[in-house]
């Protein structure tokens, strides 16, 4: 993952007060071009636009914007999608200004032909999906939780694309066990170096989504819980060998030693240097 940057600002006038609270970061998760979370007070976007799509949730506060000529506005269960290219503004709809996470994506989420519908309902009342993506920016915040992120993003993805698109019959999910039987093997054939759902579903031959799906369906765990719990076995193992945790760390995949304490402790109940300590 890229550097975060971040910044606070106050900027005086004499009619108002400025501030603006900013962090952004690039995350090694295929079709994110940019996380940025903001806090801004007193401050108003211009007429302009992005290359990528623009998918919205505010926290505290509200946005309001025009967007295509048309005015809409951002309360905080709702999620908005700006599609690229298409000029849009923004400002605080209340004296407080607003708090706001934003993912910006490519078009492997959502393909260009989706921009109009975009364009004609930008705000979703939807609280699946609200929830939904603010759990992709849980697992962005988390340094090696990027498995987690792009699972989670290609769910968000797949309920987006059903917002934009004309209705469908609604079919159940479709169970297939020899596809998921085949996820476990890349997971557990790749433990400790990984496997992004991209690549996965170009070497297994399938949709992410349905990647997804079909492993939850069949062994009700998401693949990437199901690669944690492997690595914490793996830990376990390496532990009561007696490798110290931060190399432990290492050898299993975990990003750092705080990441695979804080999974350790989750599902062992204990720290890894309590547990190789034989829990003194």
């Amino acid at each position: 993952m890229a550097a975060r940057q971040e910044a606070t600002t106050q900027e005086a006038t004499t009619q108002d007060v400025t501030t603006q609270e900013v962090t952004a970061w690039r995350p090694a998760v295929p079709g994110v071009v940019e996380v940025f979370h903001a806090h801004f007070t007193g401050y108003a976007y211009p007429m302009h636009v992005h290359e990528a799509w623009t998918l919205l949730i505010v926290d505290d506060g509200a946005v309001r914007y025009d967007l295509d000529r048309h005015e809409h506005g951002t309360p905080h269960d709702t999620v908005s999608l700006l599609p690229p290219h298409v000029p849009h503004n923004g400002s605080a709809a209340t004296p407080d200004g607003f708090r706001k996470r934003v993912l910006y994506l490519d078009t492997r989420h959502l393909p260009g032909e989706l921009i109009g519908a975009a364009v004609d309902a930008p705000d979703l009342r939807d609280p699946l999906l609200r929830r939904r993506v603010g759990q992709v920016h849980a697992a962005l915040a988390r340094p090696g939780e990027e498995l987690e992120a792009e699972s989670r993003l290609t769910l968000v993805g797949e309920r987006l694309r059903a917002h934009l698109r004309p209705p469908t019959p609604v079919r159940p999910p479709r169970r297939d066990p020899a596809l998921a039987r085949r996820l476990r093997d890349l997971l557990d054939a790749r433990v400790a170096e990984g496997v992004t759902l991209e690549e996965a579903a170009r070497v297994l031959q399938a949709h992410p989504a349905h990647l997804v799906r079909a492993f939850s369906g069949a062994y009700g765990i998401a693949p990437h819980q199901y690669l944690t719990s492997r690595r914490v076995d793996r830990a376990r193992r390496l532990l009561l060998d007696g490798m110290p945790p931060g190399e432990t760390a290492a050898a299993t995949g975990f990003y750092d030693q705080a990441h695979l304490t804080r999974h350790f402790r989750r599902l062992v109940g204990v720290t890894p240097g309590r547990y190789r300590g034989g829990g003194r």
